[in-house]
């Protein structure tokens, strides 16, 4: 992990992968970044580094407010936290970067590419245009004590359509890593209080980057509605419902893995 410090805040991060290409390929390097929902630790996106892992730099981070990065008092704002990914990649050296958001993270993704020049294409999954679209009761329902691995079982059911209960194994996994990496409950009162207000519904028109919207047919957080919403008000983005609920990258990481695999080789 490497640390990089913006306004005061150290914010973790870790690379992964080599970007360099053999010297036939035909294509330059990629580096992706992933961007977590809200409470949620960079353990979300394990599904997609081994599927990114050849020929791809992938890039995780802890949002202020998770994990080792600090957790300065909130409320945070969806602007803060796009300067804080704009610290990450730089710090790296970070030319170009596909960056993939999901609930919050999608959030900060469309701000990062409104406000700053590295994002080469974005990946929403679970984000609407604004916080008013957010069903605030479910948002709540998916934070848990670390320290409770009961309630952090439980609060899964809203962030999945599956029967978490019929999936022990995998679901005690997430939990340890759960208890390792999400945001106490500072933390996520100050990331959803960035989701809740953040709206960018009457300028979407301003961001041109290239955007592909993903979203769970059985998102208890964000109605599919919104994404296809979103979809409809990026000058470049297109819609595709996905199968599963808030987290329907972890539930349809097969699927969803070819098809960013598609989507980055064919922005190449």
């Amino acid at each position: 992990m490497t640390v990089v410090t913006n306004g005061g805040v150290d914010l973790y991060y870790e690379a992964r992968g080599d970007p360099r290409l053999p010297e036939d390929a035909d294509r330059a390097a990629d580096t992706v970044v992933f961007v977590e929902p809200a409470g949620y630790g960079a353990w979300v996106w394990g599904w997609q580094h081994a599927a990114l892992a050849e020929g791809f730099e992938t890039v995780t981070w802890d949002l202020r407010g998770t994990g080792r990065s600090d957790a300065p008092e909130g409320p945070y704002e969806v602007r803060t936290l796009a300067g804080d990914l704009e610290a990450v990649l730089a710090d790296h050296g970070v030319a170009d970067a596909h960056v993939v958001g999901a609930g919050l993270g999608g959030m900060i993704a469309l701000e990062y590419a409104d406000r700053y020049t590295r994002a080469a294409s974005l990946t929403l999954f679970g984000t609407a245009a604004s916080g008013d679209r957010v069903d605030a009761d479910a948002l709540e329902s998916l934070f848990a004590p670390r320290d409770d691995p009961g309630a952090l079982r439980a609060s899964l059911r809203n962030a999945f359509a599956a029967d978490v209960d019929a999936h022990a194994d995998v679901v005690d996994e997430i939990v340890g890593w759960r208890r390792e990496e999400d945001a106490d409950r500072t933390g996520f009162d100050a990331q959803t209080a960035a989701m809740r207000s953040f709206d960018r519904s009457d300028s979407l028109y301003e961001i041109t980057t290239p955007a592909r919207v993903y979203h769970g047919v059985d998102d208890a957080v964000v109605p599919t509605d919104a994404g296809r919403d979103l979809a409809e008000g990026l000058p470049r983005g297109e819609f595709t419902a996905v199968e599963g609920g808030h987290l329907c990258f972890i539930e349809e990481s097969a699927a969803v893995n070819d098809a960013l695999l598609g989507d980055f080789e064919d922005a190449a």
